[in-house]
């Protein structure tokens, strides 16, 4: 059976480059570290670490053991955490991601509440795209993450556990001189034949704007494609085209633009969602309770805009 202790070294030689920096991080020698990936190659019976290189590289057997490595070790801290819980040794950790559209609006307040009601968790709070979100739960590296999903998007390929927090509908997004501006709504089928400032084709929001136009019964024709919501608005602030955006991502409306809702707007379901078969602490409870109640400002604000 392979030592975690080793494994953990092997990351460490992965992650910095170079035994020295390894050594250094771990508060190891230098020598000790050495003698460390000598016996994990010795138990592999394969070389796991290019040496006479700088920076250090892992082999391909190398490559396939850390990935290994990563979720045997996020597994043995997950089982730590939960037994520590479990006998009141701990003051609880949890570690928080989202994707970037709730992190600027619904995650600050709720990491504020939570901060008040648990000063002493340690809470660590990581902004990434949405398509890494569920891979990272998958490999233990989360306890929590905010997701949202779509009939244009694929089924995650793990068990998630979802709490629902809102419904985030699509808004239609024009110049503000254009002819729809002054609408009070307006129907997708309408912008048939204009020019389209969508996403990167294999990107979420892409293929949501993708799918709502086909719903819609038409191919849009795409300008210009952006994953970024803020570059989207200057697109169409200057004219270069329409969009649909998420009315979480107009909550901060950049000059030159009118948002207008739509008659049957598409709409992302947002939700906090964990492993399924991790382990539930009392602060992941507590950060679904806030979640739940932040949402709450947040779904009233959006149904009346």
């Amino acid at each position: 059976m392979l030592d975690p202790r080793r494994l953990r070294v092997l990351r460490e030689v992965a992650i910095r480059g170079s035994f020295s920096a390894a050594a250094e991080a771990l508060a190891y020698t230098q020598p000790a570290v050495s003698q460390q990936i000598a016996a994990l190659e010795q138990e592999t019976g394969t070389r796991l670490v290019e040496r006479g290189v700088r920076p250090v590289r892992l082999t391909d057997g190398g490559r396939v053991l850390l990935a290994h490595a990563e979720a045997v070790l996020a597994r043995l801290d997950e089982a730590q955490q939960e037994l520590g819980e479990l006998a009141g040794l701990r003051r609880g950790r949890l570690r928080l991601a989202s994707f970037p559209t709730a992190i600027a609006t619904l995650v600050p307040q709720a990491v504020a509440r939570f901060r008040q009601r648990h000063p002493d968790v340690d809470l660590i709070m990581l902004d990434d795209h949405g398509h890494r979100l569920i891979p990272r739960l998958a490999r233990w590296e989360l306890d929590l993450a905010l997701i949202y999903d779509h009939q244009a998007l694929p089924e995650p390929e793990v068990e998630l556990e979802r709490t629902h927090l809102l419904d985030d509908p699509f808004d239609l997004v024009v110049p503000d001189r254009h002819p729809l501006a002054r609408r009070a709504s307006a129907a997708l089928e309408e912008l048939a034949a204009h020019t389209w400032i969508g996403g990167t084709p294999d990107g979420a929001y892409g293929r949501i704007v993708l799918h709502s136009c086909r719903a819609a019964g038409f191919e849009p024709r795409l300008a210009f494609g952006s994953d970024d919501y803020q570059a989207i608005q200057a697109f169409v602030a200057v004219g270069l085209g329409v969009a649909i955006l998420p009315r979480l991502a107009l909550t901060h409306h950049r000059p030159g633009i009118a948002s207008v809702a739509l008659a049957d707007p598409p709409v992302r379901r947002i939700a906090a969602a964990r492993l399924a078969a991790s382990f539930r602490s009392a602060a992941a409870a507590s950060m679904l309770s806030v979640l739940r109640e932040t949402a709450e400002t947040y779904r009233a604000s959006l149904l009346d805009a």
